[in-house]
């Protein structure tokens, strides 16, 4: 009995490792802010509120974030994560990186089709070549919309000047 409590106490012990580096990831972001905004603190004129001060705000928020997720990870606060599944996952991240390449080459429609099937099937559709036109169809709808009905640009392809 006294071996699991110290196998207990010395698993509460260690880190929790994810949440250290979410806690950088916050702290990187309060960085980023603070040196971004650096630049607009002459810009407040006579007030002492100007733009800098929303963003200065946002930063501290994120730095108390980063030092609460630190003391917790040494706490061991968090719950007990469920084993990452790296196959819908690849799915997701695939259909995101054949957007990106796609979307220049054969327009909104298509690319963002491509990204719904991908999608699809990283949550579990088994059919991907039924997902991908059925994307296409709704994103070509999308376009439709964003397109013609509010008048904003997206990246037009082929498909796309059929209606243009």
């Amino acid at each position: 009995m006294s071996l699991d409590h110290n196998e207990q106490t010395r698993s509460q012990r260690r880190p929790d490792w994810a949440a250290l580096a979410i806690a950088a990831v916050l702290a990187i972001m309060a960085a980023i802010i603070f040196f971004d905004v650096a630049r607009l603190r002459d810009m407040g004129g006579y007030s002492q509120v100007g733009p800098a001060t929303v963003p200065d705000w946002i930063a501290i928020v994120l730095i108390c974030l980063a030092i609460w997720t630190v003391v917790a990870s040494f706490k061991g606060d968090f719950p007990q994560r469920e084993r990452q599944e790296i196959k819908p996952v690849a799915w997701v991240v695939a259909g995101l990186l054949a957007q990106m390449v796609l979307i220049r080459l054969v327009g909104f429609s298509i690319a963002t089709g491509v990204l719904f099937g991908l999608a699809a099937a990283g949550f579990g559709a088994r059919r991907i070549w039924i997902s991908i036109p059925v994307g296409i169809v709704l994103c070509f709808a999308i376009y439709w919309l964003f397109a013609v009905v509010l008048q904003l640009s997206l990246p037009a392809g082929p498909l796309e000047n059929l209606i243009h």
